[in-house]
């Protein structure tokens, strides 16, 4: 349902991370930012994510992917009319998310200091993966996409390269779409330069959602077939082994303080 929005002055755009997707797993602020809106912005698939009462009388505005510059700016721009907006991503909106783009292009508009603006955290993909896994990310870790969609391959490969030599457990978002088919095998070749054959590799597929899986296997084996665009990655660093199925990095307190 569309409403027309005009007001006196500017209205609020409040940026929110859905989290992983479960209705439990969203935030109070996200929530009530969701509840007090007048405007829900965002792509569609995320957009679904959201319980259909929390958008009853609300304007929805959806697109697809690759419109991201098209969302933001109807958000700004209702925004300027007098709307309360609320612009939606997955997981965290400052990880991969939207709030970077809406930032700059109240920049861009000289709107900074003219729309109030929120930016509310959600629970990543790569906090929900690593909970389903175990503890991963324990000690210090990487995050790295391999979408070359804003970013040219050859600096992916380089990250990738430099993250793999400094020993850091390793996370791949955007592993792989219809399109990208060969970086991930090509990623794992580049990182295997620096682990171990029998390196833990988790594979996390619509955490919290239905339809969840949740594997781990060495390196060695790991089969990049089963990967798809809802996919996230878990490489571990030297340390990283496998306890009755999940991945442990430890931090350390064992070597230093002995066991208990």
């Amino acid at each position: 349902m569309q409403r027309s929005h005009r007001g006196s002055g500017p209205g609020s755009l409040t940026v929110i991370g859905l989290g992983p997707g479960d209705a439990e797993l969203l935030s109070p602020q996200a929530l009530d930012a969701l509840i007090r809106s007048q405007v829900v912005v965002g792509y569609g698939t995320y957009v679904e994510l959201i319980a259909p009462e929390l958008l009853v009388g609300k304007e929805v505005i959806v697109t697809g992917m690759k419109k991201e510059m098209d969302r933001v700016s109807s958000a700004v721009e209702r925004a300027q009319a007098g709307a309360d907006v609320t612009v939606v991503s997955s997981g965290d909106a400052g990880i991969y998310g939207m709030a970077g783009l809406v930032l700059e292009m109240l920049e861009t508009r000289g709107l900074l200091d003219v729309v109030p603006l929120r930016i509310l955290p959600g629970i990543p993909a790569l906090a929900a993966g690593a909970a389903l896994l175990g503890a991963p990310l324990t000690h210090d870790f990487a995050v790295i996409s391999l979408s070359d969609l804003m970013t040219p391959w050859e600096t992916i490969e380089q990250r990738l390269w430099h993250a793999a030599a400094a020993d850091f457990v390793i996370v791949l978002y955007n592993p792989k779409s219809q399109r990208r088919d060969w970086q991930l095998p090509r990623a794992l070749e580049l990182i295997a330069e620096h682990r171990a054959p029998e390196t833990p590799i988790g594979l996390v597929r619509k955490a919290f959602r239905p339809g969840q899986e949740v594997t781990a296997c060495a390196l060695q084996s790991f089969d990049p077939s089963q990967v798809d665009m809802l996919s996230i990655l878990f490489v571990g660093n030297s340390n990283t082994r496998l306890a009755g199925g999940r991945m442990i990095t430890p931090r350390g307190y064992l070597a230093k303080y002995g066991r208990p």
